[in-house]
């Protein structure tokens, strides 16, 4: 009985880190929960700016995720082009003022995309510390709210480099670890990479997705918070890119 209960407890452990969070991380936000509006904040990189879309302020990933979740939800883009997690990488999202605002935002619900840039040589020969730093980040907005409600994602693919961009130390390296974290720290995941695998034709570059895959990103997001596929309506909108670099 013991032995198959040991096992029983290392397959679910192992199921967790595996597939990336467990069952009560999937729940939805509860909006019945907010009296006025749910702040978002879109922590990221140049795919979370928008960086090769035409109308970033209307096409990035945050700006369709706002148009998508309506008037009850404030959306705001805090991606800044070329920043890392790590803070040894050459640009450190923790010292860009897009950081500052994120924080001051005080957000209910934070989504970190990090890590693409992460991946070049130059950056993850400090891979040791991508865990404990990922961990701070997190911990840095729970210091300001103790409810806020935080997803990690994990990258998109890379077809298959650029700019030292690699897609093997994406799938082989950082999304093991973001798992991880996500498991340690109790937090959601959503996972970007599949919703945008095999859709080399939206990356223009091999690294950022255009419009069409900034919305794939937006419904995947979404789903996440929302608890359901996105369906258009006419809605409201209140979404914000308020950073530029």
């Amino acid at each position: 009985m013991v032995r198959r209960l040991g096992f029983s407890v290392m397959t679910i452990l192992l199921c967790t880190v595996l597939f990336g969070c467990a069952s009560d991380c999937r729940q939805p936000v509860r909006v019945d929960d907010y009296d006025g509006v749910i702040k978002v904040a879109c922590v990221g990189d140049s795919i979370t700016f928008g960086s090769g879309i035409a109308d970033r302020a209307k096409d990035s990933y945050p700006a369709q995720l706002g148009m998508m979740l309506g008037e009850k939800w404030d959306v705001r883009n805090f991606g800044v082009s070329g920043a890392t997690l790590l803070k040894k990488g050459n640009k450190p999202y923790w010292v860009q003022g897009a950081f500052v605002s994120a924080l001051g935002f005080k957000p209910d619900v934070v989504i970190i995309k990090l890590g693409t840039n992460d991946t070049k040589p130059q950056n993850w020969k400090h891979k040791q510390d991508f865990a404990s730093d990922y961990k701070e980040m997190i911990a840095r907005f729970r210091s300001l709210n103790e409810n806020v409600l935080v997803w990690v994602c994990l990258p998109v693919p890379a077809y298959p480099e650029n700019w030292g961009i690699r897609d093997s130390v994406i799938k082989g390296e950082v999304i093991p670890i973001v798992k991880l974290v996500a498991v340690e720290q109790g937090v959601k995941v959503v996972d970007l990479y599949t919703a945008l695998s095999n859709r080399a034709d939206l990356f223009p570059d091999k690294i950022h997705p255009n419009e069409q895959g900034a919305k794939l990103m937006a419904k995947e997001i979404y789903k996440a918070l929302a608890g359901k596929e996105y369906s258009p309506v006419n809605i409201n909108v209140r979404a914000e890119a308020v950073w530029s670099n």
